[in-house]
């Protein structure tokens, strides 16, 4: 099955999923303490891991997820099948390439969707 078949509450669960794994692992943190720092109650959390959604996330409660996690709110909107409705970065007239390819090499690191096993090759 492709990632085209897959419905944006599978995805968006997995994607939850590998925060939640990413939180425990590297954070120590529960469910709980994931909704306290997040900002996103227990029964909504549980709801996004389980796909159990007709309408979309409040695109807030996503945003404050991934701040709290330190994750690209692109790669959340991503799983959802949503544009990146989140804020453009001002950039600078001299950024350069160099510039371009960290940026990506630091959302590919905080993307929980990708394997720890990569990272730790990047």
């Amino acid at each position: 099955m492709g990632s085209a078949d897959v419905s944006p509450q599978m995805a968006f669960a997995r994607f939850v999923r590998r925060a939640i794994d990413d939180a425990r692992d590297e954070r120590g943190w529960t469910v709980t303490d994931l909704a306290s720092h997040t900002g996103v109650g227990r029964s909504t959390v549980f709801r996004w891991l389980a796909g159990d959604w007709q309408d979309y996330p409040e695109l807030a409660k996503v945003r404050g997820f991934c701040a709290a996690l330190d994750l690209p709110v692109a790669a959340a909107f991503r799983a959802l099948g949503l544009p990146d409705a989140g804020p453009t970065p001002r950039r600078r007239h001299d950024d350069g390439p160099v510039e371009a390819d960290v940026r990506a090499i630091l959302d590919r690191l905080a993307d929980p969707a990708v394997p720890a096993e990569e990272k730790h090759h990047i």
